[in-house]
């Protein structure tokens, strides 16, 4: 039941929770049937993903509205409380799904991966966990809902179990999810520590209510860092993404991707600004730090990649270190009292959580339609897809203007509030991060700058210049469902472009709870075209402004030559340097691409070549690109623990008068340090 009078948006909510269920276990009633499948479950879903989205939206800045659920354990039941920073991301899981629901009733092909209807049950039952997770209002429901969302999110990853390497990386994943299951439980257990125990004591509002010491809060801290960090990719944790997201389907991937990793910003947004309370300097600078090593390890290891899938693996990557960039910005402005900078730079990364869900999951779609059509995630056997693919290729354009923060979409608006929190910080109280402030925000500008050069890649060598291979002929646009669902998420990435202000304006609904101000006063003085994060004479944007400003440009272009140099040119051919047949082989490759970075950045690579020899009637050139915290953390790790099995193995020997010398040997050595 609801605790306040008439708050009826819980309910809606939790009743459209219950529907994904319904729909999951819905998918046992004919698991093998395909269409049942997508012209069922997956539009239902859909449906409810709308239906949810715009709840939440309605819900964004009203009062919050807790509710008790008759489940759980005797005397601890389940907490549910929704507010403004549950409502947005709300929205955010409720928009994405529907266009990734949609795109995969069009997607499913017979013969692939698990049974249909399973599938079915995996994905709902992922969405429902997810929206547990925002909805949770205490430690026993939020690890209930989070070990959901980590299992059936599992099972998607190894739908297609029978490939010993899809199955290493849904083990992999389980692995660090489970670690990061650990440290949050643990964090919870510290929040609650000085509180009250039993029934009360693992709500979020007992935890709420206490004052920590400065030691309790930064080990709390610490430890959800690292739980949220390891789901969210931020490294050294990061090795999961980019072996689960190409294992996984590519609606998987793009729920993954697009909605997965913004419940671990979610949770260490939650525990900073809602939980703890007085942060300290030294959390926020020290979440700047990595997420900044985190944004441009990313990158640079996104450029460098030849397989599509892991491509936009790093990139996630790179957007989440941005993402943990913004909340150090934001802990440290709010740990020396500028509560106005504090709302910008945790602005920027609410929008920027909103921007890469749309213009992420776009991406990882289009990848599917790629996949299904030429059946090859190698950008060396792609290329020319735009002339096969028109509709793929146009809307995965918008896709990668977006992740390259190009104006007028929607990635260009929240890295910009980024860059502004930087540029307008005043003179801190400390020396030193005065000093690590234009160092931060050169960083940015760099990793904004190599993202788009990434994305540059990324489309032109998939759909642009000649094809490949032979068989690309044969590639066949995307059907009805799965051009729905990507033109959703396009224009979501183009209305979130358009219309910053209108959005800031709900996003002070989060941050004023959660800071005590917010940036629309300033962004919204001036009127809806420009958007101006401090005042309008220090900077300022107009989307709509530059949109049509380009457009003119370019009908007016267009006119003057077609009025005036039409009849004074004639069409020939093209110069082909004296070359008169041209081939795929003459067009940049994805290793030719990325060459220039990997001579740049060569000390951050650990890279294999096979070069040929002058004497080689076939030369052949390949050159892999290895993750140096494989051979620096993650293998000394599998070693030591394998060594660790062997010695508890040869102690277990199975014979009964061993386990008596144990014993004997035990009680001696106790007996004697007794005595001394």
């Amino acid at each position: 039941m609801t605790t306040l009078t008439g708050a009826l948006s819980i309910d809606w909510m939790l009743l459209l929770v219950c529907a994904w269920i319904v729909i999951a276990l819905a998918g046992l009633v004919a698991p093998k049937s395909f269409r049942y499948a997508s012209r069922v479950l997956y539009p239902a879903g859909a449906l409810v993903g709308l239906l949810l989205a715009l709840t939440a939206f309605i819900a964004l800045g009203g009062t919050p509205e807790t509710m008790v659920l008759p489940l759980g354990l005797p005397d601890l039941p389940f907490h549910l409380r929704l507010d403004s920073l549950s409502a947005l991301f709300l929205v955010l899981l409720g928009g994405s799904a529907a266009g990734i629901s949609i795109f995969s009733a069009g997607y499913l092909r017979q013969a692939e991966g698990a049974l249909p209807g399973l599938q079915s049950l995996q994905y709902h039952l992922f969405l429902a966990s997810m929206a547990l997770v925002l909805l949770a209002d205490d430690a026993y429901a939020f690890m209930v809902a989070w070990e959901s969302m980590a299992l059936s999110s599992f099972f998607l990853v190894t739908s297609d179990h029978r490939l010993p390497e899809i199955r290493r990386a849904g083990y992999l994943y389980l692995l660090i999810a489970h670690i990061g299951a650990i440290s949050i439980l643990l964090c919870f257990g510290i929040l609650q520590g000085n509180g009250h125990v039993g029934v009360a004591g693992y709500t979020f509002a007992n935890m709420r209510s206490i004052d920590h010491s400065v030691f309790w809060s930064s080990a709390a801290f610490g430890l959800a860092l690292l739980g949220f960090g390891a789901k969210a990719g931020l490294l050294p944790l990061h090795v999961w993404l980019p072996e689960a997201h190409p294992a996984a389907p590519s609606p998987v991937s793009a729920m993954m991707s697009g909605v997965m990793l913004k419940t671990a910003i979610y949770g260490i947004l939650r525990v900073s600004f809602d939980l703890l309370h007085h942060p300290l300097w030294w959390w926020g600078v020290s979440v700047l730090a990595l997420g900044l090593v985190t944004a441009l390890f990313g990158v640079i290891y996104s450029a460098v990649q030849s397989d599509m899938k892991r491509l936009l693996a790093y990139s996630s990557i790179e957007n989440i270190g941005l993402l943990f960039v913004g909340i150090g910005l934001a802990l440290t402005f709010q740990s020396f009292g500028m509560t106005g900078l504090a709302a910008l730079a945790l602005t920027s990364v609410l929008y920027h959580c909103l921007n890469h869900a749309a213009f992420k999951s776009l991406l990882f779609l289009v990848t599917g339609s790629v996949l299904h059509a030429t059946h090859t995630r190698s950008l060396g056997k792609l290329g020319g897809l735009i002339h096969r693919m028109p509709w793929v290729a146009w809307l995965g354009l918008v896709g990668a203007l977006a992740s390259a923060g190009l104006p007028p979409f929607n990635g260009f608006v929240s890295e910009w509030l980024l860059l502004q929190a930087f540029l307008f910080t005043p003179g801190l109280p400390h020396g030193y991060i005065n000093m690590m402030v234009p160092v931060a925000a050169a960083a940015v500008a760099l990793t904004a700058a190599l993202a788009g050069y990434v994305m540059v890649k990324f489309f032109a060598v998939i759909f642009l210049g000649r094809p490949r291979e032979e068989n690309l002929a044969h590639a066949q646009d995307a059907g009805t469902l799965e051009r729905i669902g990507l033109s959703w998420l396009a224009a979501l990435c183009v209305a979130l472009g358009l219309f910053p202000v209108y959005v800031i304006e709900k996003l002070d609904l989060v941050t004023r709870p959660l800071l005590g101000t917010g940036i629309y006063g300033a962004a919204g003085a001036h009127n809806w075209l420009f958007l101006a994060p401090i005042d309008p004479g220090r900077a300022s944007y107009a989307p709509v402004v530059f949109l049509l400003s380009i457009a003119v440009i370019v009908a007016a272009t267009m006119f003057i030559v077609h009025r005036f140099w039409r009849g004074r040119t004639r069409i020939t051919g093209a110069w082909d340097c004296g070359f008169p047949v041209q081939t795929a082989r003459m067009q940049d490759t994805a290793e030719g691409f990325g060459q220039p970075l990997r001579q740049v950045f060569e000390p951050f690579y650990r890279m294999q070549r096979e070069l040929p020899s002058s004497f080689d009637k076939q030369p052949f050139y390949r050159v892999v690109v290895d993750d140096h915290f494989w051979y620096w953390l993650y293998l000394p790790a599998a070693r030591a623990a394998e060594f660790g099995a062997k010695m508890v193995a040869f102690l277990q020997r199975g014979r009964i008068s061993i386990y008596l010398m144990y014993s004997f040997i035990t009680l001696v050595v106790l007996l004697f340090l007794i005595r001394g």
